[in-house]
C-alpha cells in the first residue's frame, strides 16, 4: 500500500480550491435561472420545460464533445496535434449542431419528447422554443473545452476559472435584464441566458489562447510518432462513450418523473433541487484532477484520502444542515421562488438526496486513481452501473410506488451515485498496485 504521509493538507488546498472555484462558480448559473424563471409568469411549465426537455436533450446532444477538455489537455503537445484535434472539434460540432437543428424542426422532436420522455402536453411547445434558442451551445461548448484543455496543459489555468466567471456574469446580465422587463416567457429568458453565456465564454478562452498558442505552443517540438486518427480516436471514443452514457440519466429522469404522481410538480422541481445539489457537488467534481495531478507525488496516498473524506464531511454536513432547519424554506420559498404549493415537496426531497454529495467527492477520488493508472475501463463500467442501479430505482417507483416522482427521482440518483463510488472503488485496486509498482521502478532507477 501506498498509505504514507508526506503530501501535507496545505499543497492540497492550494491545488484544489481554483477549480473548486471554477466549478462552485458553474454550479450557480442553475439555481440562478431557477430563481428568475420562477419569479416570470407561468413559472412551473417554463422550470419544467427547461428541466425536464431543454437541459437534458441540450446535454445527450453536446455528449460526444463535452470530452474535449481531458482529450486536449492530454494530446495537445505540438501544432500538428493541436491543428487535428481543432479539426476533429468542428467537425463534430458541425454534425451535432445538424442534428440539434433536426430535433427541432422535424417530428423528431414529438416522438423524443412524447414518446420516449412522456412530457406533459402543457411543457412540449415551450421546450421547443427554448432548444431552438439553444442552437449555439454545442459548438460554444466544444470550442472552448477544447481551447481550455490547451491553457490547463501549457500552464494557464487560471484563465480557466476567469472564464466561468465571464460566463456566469453574461447569465446574470441577460437574467437580470429578463427580469426586469418581466413579460418574456421564462423559458426564453433562461435559454437565452445560458446560449449567451457560453459563447461569450467562448469568446473569452478563445481571445485568451491565441497568445499562447502562438508564444508556447507553436515553437515546441513535433513530437515523434506524430498523433493519428487511429490513435486519437482509440484514447477519445473511450471517453465520449463515459459522457454520452452518463448525460443519458437527465432524460431519464425526465422520462421517469412524467410517469409518477404529481409529473408537473416534479418537473418543476428539478431543476431547482439539481441546482442547489451541484453547488455542494461541485467541490467534490474539482477534487479529480487535484488526485490525478498529486498522486504520483511521493508519500501522497494518506493525505490525499484524508482529504477526500473531508470533502464527504463537509459537504453531506453542510447538506444536512440545511435539511433539518429552516434553511431549506429560505432557499426554496425566497432565493429560488417556487410557488409555496411546491416547497413542502421539495423539502421532503432533500432528504433522499444526503449522500449524492459525499458519492460524488468518492467518485473523483478513486476516478483520479483510475485516469492516473491509464487503465481507464472501470469508469465507463461504474457509470453504467449508475444506470443501472437508477433505472431499476425508477421502474420499481412507476410500477410499485405511489410516492410523487421527485421522491423517487432524487432516491434513484442517490442510490446511483453511491452504487457508481463503490464500484470506482472496487475498480482503483488495481491501478493503485500500478501507482505503486510504478513508484517503486522510479525509486530503484
Amino acid at each position: 500500500m501506498i498509505d504514507q504521509s508526506g503530501l501535507t493538507p496545505k499543497q492540497i488546498f492550494k491545488t484544489w480550491w481554483p477549480l473548486a472555484v471554477s466549478w462552485f462558480l458553474m454550479a450557480l448559473e442553475l439555481p440562478a435561472l431557477s430563481a428568475i424563471v420562477a419569479r416570470l409568469p407561468d413559472p412551473k411549465i417554463n422550470l419544467a420545460a427547461y428541466g425536464g426537455i431543454v437541459f437534458p436533450l441540450a446535454l445527450i446532444i453536446e455528449a460526444p464533445i463535452i470530452m474535449l477538455l481531458a482529450a486536449s489537455t492530454a494530446l495537445s503537445k505540438d501544432w500538428k496535434s493541436y491543428k487535428k484535434i481543432r479539426r476533429f472539434m468542428h467537425t463534430t460540432s458541425a454534425v451535432l449542431t445538424g442534428l440539434h437543428i433536426l430535433v427541432i424542426s422535424t417530428p423528431v422532436y414529438f416522438f423524443v419528447v412524447e414518446k420516449l420522455i412522456g412530457s406533459p402536453e402543457e411543457i412540449i411547445m415551450p421546450a421547443r422554443l427554448g432548444l431552438t434558442i439553444m442552437i449555439p451551445w454545442t459548438w460554444s461548448i466544444a470550442y472552448r473545452r477544447f481551447n481550455q484543455g490547451v491553457l490547463i496543459r501549457l500552464g494557464h489555468s487560471t484563465i480557466v476559472g476567469k472564464g466561468t466567471f465571464v460566463r456566469l456574469s453574461a447569465n446574470l446580465i441577460v437574467l437580470v435584464i429578463g427580469y426586469q422587463i418581466g413579460t418574456i416567457p421564462g423559458i426564453v429568458v433562461a435559454t437565452t441566458a445560458v446560449a449567451v453565456g457560453v459563447m461569450g465564454e467562448a469568446v473569452y478562452i478563445g481571445i485568451k489562447v491565441k497568445p499562447v498558442i502562438n508564444t508556447q505552443l507553436i515553437p515546441l517540438p513535433e513530437i515523434k510518432p506524430e498523433l493519428s486518427k487511429k490513435v486519437f480516436l482509440r484514447y477519445y471514443i473511450p471517453l465520449a462513450l463515459t459522457s454520452l452514457i452518463t448525460l443519458l440519466s437527465q432524460p431519464l429522469v425526465s422520462s421517469a418523473l412524467s410517469r409518477m404522481p404529481r409529473a408537473l410538480d416534479s418537473l418543476a422541481i428539478w431543476p431547482v433541487i439539481s441546482g442547489l445539489l451541484f453547488i455542494f457537488r461541485s467541490v467534490g467534481i474539482a477534487y479529480n484532477e487535484v488526485v490525478l495531478t498529486l498522486i504520483d507525488k511521493p508519500n501522497s496516498y494518506s493525505n490525499l484520502r484524508k482529504y477526500a473524506l473531508l470533502l464527504v464531511s463537509l459537504t453531506t454536513g453542510l447538506l444536512l444542515l440545511i435539511t433539518v432547519t429552516p434553511l431549506s424554506t429560505i432557499w426554496f420559498k425566497y432565493i429560488s421562488a417556487l410557488p409555496s404549493s411546491l416547497i413542502s415537496l421539495a423539502n421532503t426531497a432533500l432528504w433522499f438526496s444526503l449522500l449524492i454529495p459525499g458519492a460524488n467527492a468518492i467518485q473523483s477520488w478513486y476516478q483520479g486513481i483510475i485516469l492516473h493508472s491509464g487503465k481507464t475501463r472501470g469508469i465507463p463500467e461504474a457509470v453504467v452501473i449508475f444506470l443501472v442501479v437508477t433505472i431499476i430505482t425508477y421502474i420499481i417507483g412507476i410500477y410499485l410506488i405511489s410516492l410523487p416522482g421527485l421522491y423517487i427521482g432524487v432516491l434513484g440518483f442517490s442510490l446511483g451515485m453511491v452504487s457508481q463510488a463503490a464500484w470506482l472503488k472496487f475498480r482503483s485496486r488495481n491501478a493503485l498496485n500500478l501507482i505503486q509498482a510504478k513508484r517503486e521502478l522510479n525509486a530503484e532507477l
